[in-house]
């Protein structure tokens, strides 16, 4: 039996991509409380499932540096989940 997928993480994941582009994989995991390898493979799995859009710093220093960008199925599917987080909240 497959495990159910977190909605609240790839929620919480989602919003802070959308405030913060340019924030590392590094500062994700420190703030949601996730471990560096778990916030990469969310990442990844976002990125194939067309939610997210990966773009490096091609004039960086840093040529590692990368930022996130929502596609609109990304925005399509965080206001879904929103929606569903706050209908189970019954707020």
């Amino acid at each position: 039996m497959a495990a159910e997928p977190d909605t609240s993480l790839h929620y919480r994941i989602l919003k802070l991509i959308e405030e913060r582009p340019q924030i590392s994989q590094r500062e994700l995991s420190r703030e949601l409380g996730l471990s560096l390898g778990k916030v990469n493979y969310c990442l990844r799995a976002f990125a194939q499932r067309g939610l997210v859009k990966v773009r490096n710093f091609r004039r960086a220093d840093n040529k590692r540096a990368y930022a996130y960008y929502l596609t609109p199925a990304g925005i399509q599917n965080q206001v879904l989940v929103g929606e569903t987080r706050y209908y189970l909240a019954g707020d």
